[in-house]
This record gives C-alpha cells, sequence and structure tokens, in this order.
C-alpha cells in the first residue's frame, strides 16, 4: 500500500486536553481508525527555537517525544483535519512511503 509516513515532534510538558500531547496524539488518532503509531521519548535535541531540550535525571519535562505513524492518504488527511479542528499546532513531517506486511508480498 501506497501512503504516508507521519512524524510528529513535541516536547513532554506541552499539553492537549489536560494531557502530554505525544499521548493525546497517539489516543486520538487510534480513535480515528489508525492501525498504529509508535512513541519514542528522545534523549536530546532543538528545534525552531535552537533551544537545546533534553530529558534531565530529575526533569523530563523538556524531553524530545516523537510520535510516528504509517498511513493511508486518506487517513493522513483525516489526522490533519482533526488537529486543524483541536486547534494543535505541532512540527511534522510527511513523507510518502510504501507500508504492508510481509506476508502480502
Amino acid at each position: 500500500m501506497n501512503g504516508y509516513q507521519l512524524t510528529f515532534f513535541t516536547q513532554q510538558d506541552r499539553k492537549h486536553d489536560h494531557m502530554p500531547l505525544g499521548e493525546w496524539l497517539v489516543q486520538e488518532t487510534q480513535k480515528l481508525g489508525i492501525g498504529g503509531a509508535t512513541l519514542i521519548a528522545a534523549t536530546e535535541g532543538f528545534g525552531h527555537d535552537r533551544k537545546l531540550h533534553s530529558a534531565r535525571f530529575i526533569e523530563l519535562t523538556d524531553q524530545p517525544i516523537e510520535v510516528t505513524m504509517a498511513v493511508s492518504e486518506q487517513e493522513a488527511k483525516r489526522i490533519f483535519s482533526h488537529l486543524k479542528d483541536e486547534g494543535v499546532n505541532i512540527f511534522y513531517i510527511k513523507v510518502p512511503i510504501e507500508f504492508g506486511m510481509t506476508e502480502e508480498i
């Protein structure tokens, strides 16, 4: 199947509906019927503000978070429409891919 790899980048302390934005995004994509999403916590990174964000031993609020999924074109449209409706502004990468299960080859 052809579609997109969507990767969203945020940090642990960003919230939406009183929950971490990365966690909210995973739950919302599940509600939208997306086949899967992976939330990855990074050690360190920096964004458009050029500020270094990192996970520290005691404080994880500044920890970089990445949510990645493989979706069809229609699913991508549903996700972006939902984010717009919810007023969520988040950096993303959208890359055309081919995906599927090896048993289907």
